[in-house]
């Protein structure tokens, strides 16, 4: 079963919210234009994989967990294309937010989808308080500092970099925070899913390198070869192109081992499997001889 569905209408949702009242109407359009449309959703569907795993037994709950970390997402993109950060023109196959609509209102889309965020969970407490309160935490710990997606982009600006936990933070927190707040959305401790989630981070980040080093700007939908114009840290300049595919391999086979024992492990394993299948990049002609 797809959980697209569920998952466009809880963010649509959001959104209208957002958009509400006496909004501005330009920066009320960049918050759309912002999210929509929204590639794989791949944060959230991993998020909804566990909590239905787990049980589910709080779907509303659920469903905001799924809604705030793609708001999360959504806002760091925003940011992160803007001339201060990646300078991007493009963007899922369409002008960036900075490009469309300025850069004042590209700063204000992502910190409104930021806000939006923790107002969403904030109004899942009248399903469960407790709960909701927990997921605050989690999105909290996993977006700001000392190890969250802000600290992953702030390592970009230190002259010596911990590759490590440059990744860690920058692209793996919000993995991490899936697979907790999938769990804990559940009512389930979150702890004993932080190691899927930073396994399936780890190894989002390494074909992220891998599709950036090896595809152009046609097939990415986005500026190509960033890591190498912006000198940044990647598997592919430390590993090689066939050392970073090995270390992929390796990342996923341990993700699948790492899932804790439930009632929906066979469909997560499944889950896991075809997110493996997303990420392999597909090697060139030039790149397979």
């Amino acid at each position: 079963m797809s959980l697209k569905p569920r998952i466009e209408a809880a963010i649509a949702t959001a959104i209208r919210q957002g958009q509400a009242g006496s909004a501005p109407p330009r920066l009320a359009a960049a918050l759309d234009y912002a999210v929509n449309p929204g590639g794989a959703r791949i944060r959230p569907t991993i998020c909804l994989s566990v909590a239905m795993a787990c049980g589910d037994r709080s779907p509303a709950v659920s469903d905001a967990a799924a809604t705030a970390i793609e708001l999360i997402h959504c806002a760091s993109l925003v940011h992160d294309d803007m001339p201060c950060f990646d300078n991007a023109d493009m963007r899922r196959g369409k002008p960036t937010v900075h490009m469309a609509y300025g850069e004042p209102l590209a700063l204000l889309t992502g910190d409104s989808l930021i806000i939006m965020a923790f107002e969403v969970l904030a109004r899942a407490a009248q399903h469960d308080p407790e709960r909701a309160i927990n997921l605050i935490r989690i999105l909290g710990e996993s977006t700001g500092m000392p190890g969250g997606i802000c600290a992953g982009q702030g390592w970009e600006s230190e002259d010596k970099i911990d590759l490590g936990a440059y990744h860690r933070a920058k692209t793996g927190a919000l993995f991490t925070a899936a697979t907790r707040m999938g769990a804990a959305a559940a009512g389930e401790d979150a702890d004993g899913w932080t190691e899927l989630g930073a396994r399936i981070g780890e190894a989002f980040q390494v074909a992220d390198d891998l599709r950036d080093a090896l595809y152009d700007e046609e097939t990415l939908g986005k500026p190509a070869h960033q890591d190498e114009i912006n000198n940044r840290p990647n598997a592919v300049s430390e590993l090689g192109v066939r050392g970073a595919i090995r270390r992929l391999e390796d990342i996923l086979s341990g993700a699948i081992s790492s899932i804790p024992s439930c009632p929906g492990e066979a469909a997560l394993c499944e889950m896991v499997r075809k997110t493996a299948e997303r990420l392999t990049p597909v090697l060139p002609a030039h790149q397979m001889v």
